[in-house]
Parts: C-alpha cells; structure tokens; sequence
C-alpha cells in the first residue's frame, strides 16, 4: 500500500470509527501520598516549557466554608497557593504554585447549582462547575448563556480566568465573563481577619471588572453569577458557521457533537499520530497537503458532528435548543473504558499532542493581517497544510469589554492549533512561517494573546496593551488576593 493510500486510510479511520463510551481525562494532579508531594500538569501532559510543575500539598475543598479554612491556614503558613480545576485546560503554566512548598486548591467537588432566579433570568454557580453543566442546569430552568466557547468541557473558573469566548458582536458579545453580574471570592486577610476573608462583588463595584478575568491570581472564587468561521488558508477556503435565532412555534431537536471532541478509539489515533510523525520527520509535505484535503472534505460531508435529530444529518438549517447546539465535550463525559477509547489529546495514549497560538486583533487592522497571511502562504503554498488536519485557523468575533484584561476593542480572534513533537529539539515543518504569522499577530497587530494558550513569546510586554492594566494590579496587591505578601 503506497504512504499515500496509508494517509488517507488513516484520516478516514479517525473520522470514522468512533466508539459509545471513553475512558474521561486523568486527573491533572498527581500525589506520591495521599494530598502531598504533588505535581501537576494540564490535559495534554506538558507545559510549553515541558518543565515539571510541583507542590507540597493539594486540597480539595467541596464549600465555601472549606475554602475559608484552607486559604486561612495556608495564608498563616505563609504558603504560596495556585487555583486547579478537574481538567486544567490551560496550556501556560497558570496553576502552577512556584514548588514543593506550594498549595493546589482544586475545585473539582466546587461543581453545584447554588441559586435559579427564572423571572430575573440568573443563575449563580460554583466555580468548578463544567460549562457543559452549566449550559444543561440553565436549560432547565428556560435560561441560556447566549455565547460560550466551543468546547464545553472547561470549567466556569477557568474560562473566566483565562477570558474564554465564542463569537459574536452582538449583544454584550462572545465572551463569557461580559455575562457575569456577581462574583464571591475568597482571600487571604490579615490576622484580624483570621487570615482569610470572602469578597462579594456585584455590578455596583467596579472591582468586578479586575475579577472578571483574573488569571487565577485574585483568590479562590467560590461563586459566580450569570445573567465563527473556520479559515483553510492552503486551500483558500473558509467555513462560516452561522447561527440565528429562529421563532418560538418553529421546533427541532439538531445536536451539535463536534467531530474532533469526540471519543477516539485510541489504536486509531496513534495511527494517526505515528503517520503524522512520519509526514514531519520526513518532510512530506505534498502529503500533508493530501491529508488536509481529504480532512475537511470528510468534515464538511459530516457536518463537522451536527445531526438534525441527534442521530443523522439531513442537511442544514439544522435547528434545535441552544444547549444542544452551542458547545460539546462528549469525550469528557463517558464513563472509563479502560483507555479502548478517550479523548484524541489525552496523553496517556499517543494521541494528538499540539500547540496552540491564539489572538486577537483590531477590526480596525485585521484585514491587513489576513492579507499577510495570504502574502505568506503565497510564497510558500504548502507551509499551513498543517493547520487544516487541525481544522484550520478558526476565527471568532470578540466585542470590547469592560474586564480591565478582557478584550479592549471589537476584535478577531485567531485560534491556530498544530502539530507539536514531543522531543523539543525537533523542530516542525515550517516552523519558519508559523513563528512568523505569531510574530506579526503580536508585534506588528499589537494582537492580545488568550490567557490560557500560547507559548511565552506572545506574553512579551503584554501588560501595555491593556489601558487599565493599573487598576488590576491595584486590585490584585491592595485587596488582599492571592499575590499579596507573596502568596501567589
């Protein structure tokens, strides 16, 4: 069978094959005893430094009390102290709390409803609740978070640290920290306040535009309130996903399961992932190029997972409720399979393994950005085949916010996912062009990198681009948070 054949067997085979249950991600922390003498890495296995992450202790909180007493003790102890959700999605090393002395507070039992109001339209939850969650426990009550990322297995803490978003302009926009109206976090205090203390903010403090999007460097938040396109540059190709709200007497039960969120027979994605190695290692490009072709071929003939009736697709408009439609994460929530399938990321198999390069950039100047891009690929026609096995560069709407580090102006976001090899010193096929689209993105677009992706480069300077980066920093030292007297 020639390489070629082999690489198109394989791209079907991961489209294809997909199984009834997975074995859900590993828990991202690791303790040689029971809840001490721990690491902790993110879902994909590796920090973009590939360091090791480690810390003395990690607690399990599973109320607001239990977060009190831990920020307390530690806070007397003087230990440093770092936020980690169940799943730690987050490629920078957001969580990890500076060594053996450290503490991990994990939100992973901080997963509860705690109020509905239907009539005022909100709802308050635990910061460790999915998003997944969250959008089924809204539907409930007739409510829906009108824009969310497309993954739904992150957790409501994470995405609002990191300023996660969807895409839109319209309304207060995509991202999900511009519908939180009330936030309860815990801090340390001084000893007259026992050493910790619970901030509650609300749309009357202007406070809650520091706490938004927080980096994890505030304190533990407890609670929350709540009241694309896909570009395949190579082929000059882009897929607009638009959704519109349809009348009330119009009905539909269309599920939206995203093909690559789903579980993976794990024997076909190290398939995948040795012929990808092969491709890379031997600089086959022309077949990378075949590859990407043939992937978003299969995709759009699937309807990249969306189904009319939650089991076949008849054809678009596909229509159905916003919490079938808006995110996915089916490979999160099935139950163990001993690793038969998982997750295509997962790293306990060898799986996808990837980098992500994410930005975004003024409406004002995006055009010239995409011109460059295409300037680029012009010159060197083969060098973002890559990207499309990764289904190309999607692009989402992001509107100006009023978080001090959430988005400072109505924007494009770029969201460019490849192949990464897990020796560092192998370096990519046109690892030359990719360094140079990130490079423009930031330095010449003055583009804002997502808080939870990227590698360093794209944080150099970035507190500049930010007009009230001050009144955070003010926050973040002067209210008592988790980077005061030197806890981070």
């Amino acid at each position: 069978m020639s390489s070629t054949r082999k690489l198109l067997r394989s791209n079907f085979l991961l489209i294809l094959f997909i199984a009834a249950s997975c074995s859900p991600p590993d828990d991202p922390v690791k303790c040689s005893t029971k809840d001490s003498d721990c690491t902790i890495t993110n879902c994909y296995g590796m920090f973009p430094d590939r360091s090791t992450c480690r810390a003395g202790n990690v607690a399990y909180p599973g109320t607001e009390e239990e977060i009190v007493s831990i920020v307390s003790a530690a806070t007397k102890a003087g230990k440093k102290m770092k936020v980690v959700t169940s799943f730690a999605h987050s490629i920078p090393k957001l969580a990890c709390p500076d060594g053996v002395d450290g503490l991990l507070i994990s939100t992973k039992y901080l997963n509860h409803v705690v109020n509905v109001d239907a009539a005022a339209m909100t709802m308050t939850v635990e910061s460790g609740m999915a998003l997944s969650q969250l959008i089924e426990e809204a539907a409930k009550a007739g409510l829906a978070l009108p824009y969310a990322p497309y993954w739904s297995g992150a957790t409501i803490g994470g995405i609002l640290s990191t300023g996660s978003h969807g895409s839109s302009l319209w309304g207060k926009g995509s991202a999900v920290h511009d519908y939180v109206i009330g936030m309860r976090i815990v801090s340390p205090g001084g000893p007259d306040e026992g050493y910790a203390k619970i901030r509650i903010l609300n749309e009357s403090h202007e406070d809650l535009n520091a706490a938004k999007v927080s980096l994890g460097v505030l304190g533990v938040i407890s609670q929350h309130e709540f009241a694309d396109m896909s570009w395949y540059p190579s082929q000059r190709q882009v897929v607009y996903r638009v959704d519109d709200r349809v009348s009330p007497d119009v009905s539909g039960e269309g599920l939206y399961d995203f093909t690559g969120f789903r579980d993976t027979l794990s024997l076909v994605a190290e398939s995948i992932r040795t012929t990808e190695e092969t491709q890379e290692s031997n600089g086959l490009d022309e077949l990378k190029c075949v590859s990407a072709g043939v992937t978003t071929t299969i995709l759009g003939a699937i309807a990249y997972g969306l189904t009319n009736n939650g089991i076949i697709f008849t054809g678009y408009p596909v229509i159905g409720y916003q919490n079938r439609l808006q995110s996915s994460s089916s490979c999160v929530n099935s139950p163990e399979d001993g690793l038969i399938t998982a997750c295509p990321w997962d790293p306990r198999i060898k799986g996808e393994f990837f980098h992500q390069t994410t930005f975004k950039i003024s409406l004002s100047v995006v055009q010239s950005f995409i011109e460059d891009v295409q300037s680029l690929v012009a010159l060197e026609p083969k060098s973002l085949c890559g990207l499309e096995l990764y289904n190309g560069i999607l692009m989402r709407y992001v509107k100006a916010s009023s978080a001090y580090l959430g988005s400072q102006e109505d924007a494009l976001d770029f969201d460019i996912t490849y192949y990464r090899s897990k020796d560092p010193l192998t370096p990519r096929l046109y690892e030359d062009i990719l360094e140079e689209i990130e490079q423009m993105a930031v330095f010449k677009y003055g583009g804002l990198p997502h808080w939870g992706k990227n590698r360093n480069i794209a944080f150099d300077g970035v507190f500049k681009k930010y007009r009230n980066v001050t009144e955070f920093l003010k926050f973040r030292v002067g209210k008592g948070m988790l980077a005061a007297r030197g806890i981070k």
